[in-house]
């Protein structure tokens, strides 16, 4: 047997439990017809991007020469791209951002792992809250790291207690994401404030930095009045923006993004030369040229994300209706359900009975629920709720009158 890294063969053999059961769900419709599939499983988004990406495509293929259309751009990304995206942040947010505070990279994915690689060294600890994305365990064990998981309040927002007891000396950063990824739940800008308070304190108790890095790729997904996303920059320091486009503009197979160093930090340039040298040991480097000159042409605009806003209630309505208790989402386009028994995975097999396919909970740290992903077709979900009606009912759950 060929002698590889153990790790990166377990990583391989078996993938992300998202990943498996969208493997499944391809499978299932190969076999038995797509529109008999309920796939609920992985936040692909259903809404078509918007004109001006294609038409920026074609505008850019036309007009721009070759050498330059499919030729690299600066390691950390094109300079008037950069400039583009911080005088839109500058301008929606109040920062003071250059193009030398930005980084573009293929998708959010790249930019957490490069982010964690840039600020940590192997043997300290990465912070987050469940339920948290999957892939943060991935991403901060391949820098070396610890991900310290805490647990959420009833709301599924931090346990600041929790929180100020995790802190040690070996803390390097803490990864928050809002909208949330499996919840759907929005850190409103109280809970940044407390967050940015305790993160200060335990900075000036161990006299070290500890980094917020804000995982953003939905913050143009919230659908009701009143709710905001507060941009994190503006209340803490040592932050780093992890975006990307995959979700505001339905791209997430073009694989595009950025990472934003706050320029307050106390020596700001030596964390963004941090995250250039990371980009360059990773390999992350020269992000996809023509879609960084197509988000610059889109900059601002989004898809019709009223299709979603739509689904949710439709979705929610429902399935409390059975007998679900389900949090309700404020953004993103997932509903954190409790699951029907106390094993999430024997539920969601289960399901399967039904041609339902969701994810278990477990791996997003927290146990007992399932992640239903409703970014998908809305006749897709009304074919699919008598299904979830039936499933309710041999749990001894009725629809309310």
């Amino acid at each position: 047997m060929k002698s590889v890294n153990a790790k990166m063969k377990e990583l391989g053999e078996k993938r992300s439990v998202i990943r498996e059961i969208f493997e499944y769900a391809k499978a299932r419709s190969a076999a038995i017809g797509a529109e008999n599939v309920f796939d609920f499983s992985i936040g692909n988004p259903s809404v078509p991007a918007p004109d001006c990406v294609n038409e920026a495509i074609e505008r850019i293929v036309r007009e721009t020469p070759s050498v330059l259309l499919h030729g690299y751009t600066s390691a950390q990304g094109d300079a008037n791209v950069r400039k583009t995206v911080a005088d839109y942040l500058n301008k929606n947010f109040g920062t003071r951002l250059t193009a030398d505070n930005l980084y573009m990279t293929c998708g959010a994915a790249a930019s957490l792992t490069i982010s964690m690689h840039a600020v940590a060294v192997p043997g300290e600890e990465i912070v987050t809250f469940a339920p948290y994305f999957t892939e943060y365990k991935v991403f901060a064990e391949g820098a070396g790291c610890t991900l310290k998981v805490l647990p959420s309040d009833k709301d599924l927002l931090p346990d600041f207690t929790a929180l100020e007891e995790a802190i040690s000396p070996k803390t390097r950063a803490v990864v928050i994401n809002s909208p949330n990824n499996p919840s759907g739940v929005v850190y409103g800008e109280e809970v940044i404030r407390r967050l940015a308070a305790v993160l200060d304190k335990k900075q000036k108790e161990y006299g070290r930095d500890i980094y917020l890095i804000a995982d953003e790729p939905y913050r143009e997904l919230v659908y009701d009045e009143g709710v905001t996303v507060p941009y994190i920059m503006n209340y803490y320091q040592n932050t780093l923006v992890c975006y990307s486009w995959s979700k505001s503009l339905s791209l997430p197979g073009e694989r595009i993004g950025y990472i934003a160093v706050s320029p307050e930090m106390p020596d700001w340039q030596a964390v963004y030369a941090a995250v250039c040298g990371a980009g360059r040991s990773l390999g992350y480097v020269c992000a996809p040229s023509l879609l960084q000159r197509v988000v610059a042409a889109c900059i601002g605009k989004t898809s019709d994300t009223s299709v979603y806003k739509a689904n949710r209630d439709l979705f929610y309505e429902a399935l409390t209706s059975y007998g679900y208790d389900v949090i309700r989402p404020d953004g993103a386009f997932y509903l954190f359900v409790r699951s029907l028994e106390e094993d999430a995975y024997a539920f969601c097999e289960r399901a399967k009975k039904y041609e339902l396919l969701f994810v278990p909970g477990d791996d997003f740290g927290r146990a007992g629920y399932v992640r239903i992903a409703y970014c998908v077709a809305p006749e897709t979900i009304r074919r699919a709720l008598p299904a979830f009606e039936k499933l309710a009912a041999e749990y001894g759950k009725g629809k309310k009158q």
